[in-house]
């Protein structure tokens, strides 16, 4: 049985703990069971499963999300290497919009993170080869990925290394910032 915890004071974010039994061989760990995550308040659909793999370490992936109507929560896990995981407040009306959470993922400890839709999301590796796998409850739709700016100085983020010293797409360094988002024109751009 997992041990699932709330993390970061946001509405929604669990992290989970998948329980691992291990011999000789290594070990097994039952990493989704329906019934269990709905008992703890995660209670949705995942119709598509993503795996990345980042060769080096400092490589920044994000802060990505879908638009509604086609906003996703995510099951992300770490299986090889390590990675700084955070998540964005985007949702309309919340009252933590804005704030972020940060939580180390790694094959080692094998934990999950369940974000809810409504949140931007990306991540930082902490080692060479660092490879990721997430589940998602909306198909990928191209006309409705968007992203946030992960060097915001209103988000505040805590980045392990210095954005001179990280990999990013191009997209990826010029997303716009949370005022945007909070004006609406960002979002409107690209309706």
């Amino acid at each position: 049985m997992a041990r699932f915890e709330k993390v970061g004071g946001l509405e929604g974010l669990i992290l989970v703990h998948p329980k691992r039994i291990g011999d000789e061989r290594g070990f097994f760990a039952e990493t989704f069971r329906q019934s269990e995550f709905a008992a703890h308040g995660i209670d949705c659909q995942f119709v598509q499963s993503n795996h990345s793999l980042s060769q080096s370490k400092g490589t920044l992936r994000g802060l990505h999300f879908q638009k509604a109507p086609h906003a996703q929560a995510k099951l992300v896990q770490c299986i090889a290497g390590s990675l700084l995981d955070v998540v964005v407040d985007i949702r309309p009306g919340s009252s933590t919009f804005g704030q972020h959470a940060s939580v180390e993922l790694s094959a080692a400890t094998g934990s999950q993170l369940f974000v809810p839709a409504g949140f931007a999301h990306g991540f930082c590796t902490l080692e060479d080869d660092t490879q990721i796998i997430y589940s998602v409850t909306e198909y990928y739709s191209p006309e409705a990925e968007f992203g946030l700016a992960f060097d915001d100085p209103e988000l505040g983020i805590q980045w392990p290394f210095p954005p001179s010293d990280m990999t990013l797409s191009g997209r990826d360094r010029h997303w716009p910032g949370l005022s945007a988002l909070k004006s609406g024109t960002a979002m409107a751009a690209v309706k």
